[in-house]
Order: structure tokens, then C-alpha cells, then sequence
């Protein structure tokens, strides 16, 4: 090979990588947007109020009083006990109404 199609075939790599990195940053951008999680201190306004609390597309809903928050775990008093959910998981908590 001559040195013009080597210089051609290095330009044409380099635009396909920089291209692959630069969709590779914007996916992770997007991923990172889409996972934000609920803070604690959101949530701690529910702290002795019955709510329905969903986990969307990762499990059911449950449904009890929140009784404590602690990182990023929710203790659920349920009807058939207490259970703890992770806080990652949660995509909505809605009060009941009494």
C-alpha cells in the first residue's frame, strides 16, 4: 500500500471512533438523567402516612405506612408486616386518603 490510502485509511478510523465515543458519552448522559433517584428528604415527608408506593417496570406496588427512611432503604408497615424496599427502585409514592 501506498502512504495516500494508509493516510486515508487512518482519517476515516479516526472519524468512526471519535463518532462512536461521542454517542457513547450522549447514551451515558441519558442513562444517568433517566436514573435519578428520589432523596430522602422527599420521601421523609411521608414518614407515618399510608401510601401506595410503586416500583414500576422492577416489581408491584405496595401498598402500607411508611415508617422510617434510612439511606436509601423505605421501611413499609404492611398488612402482613413490615417490609423494606430500596429506595433506587422507587418511581412514585402516592398518599392515601384516609
Amino acid at each position: 500500500m501506498d502512504t495516500s490510502t494508509l493516510i486515508v485509511v487512518f482519517i476515516v478510523l479516526m472519524i468512526v471512533l471519535t463518532q462512536r465515543n461521542t454517542i457513547l458519552i450522549a447514551v451515558r448522559k441519558k442513562r444517568k438523567r433517566r436514573m435519578a433517584t428520589m432523596t430522602n428528604e422527599l420521601i421523609r415527608k411521608y414518614i407515618g402516612k399510608t401510601c401506595l408506593i410503586s416500583t414500576g417496570s422492577f416489581g408491584s406496588s405496595v401498598s402500607g405506612e411508611i415508617l422510617d427512611v434510612v439511606e436509601n432503604w423505605i421501611e413499609v408497615k404492611t398488612k402482613k408486616g413490615s417490609q423494606l424496599l430500596n429506595a433506587d427502585y422507587v418511581t412514585n409514592i402516592m398518599p392515601k386518603e384516609s
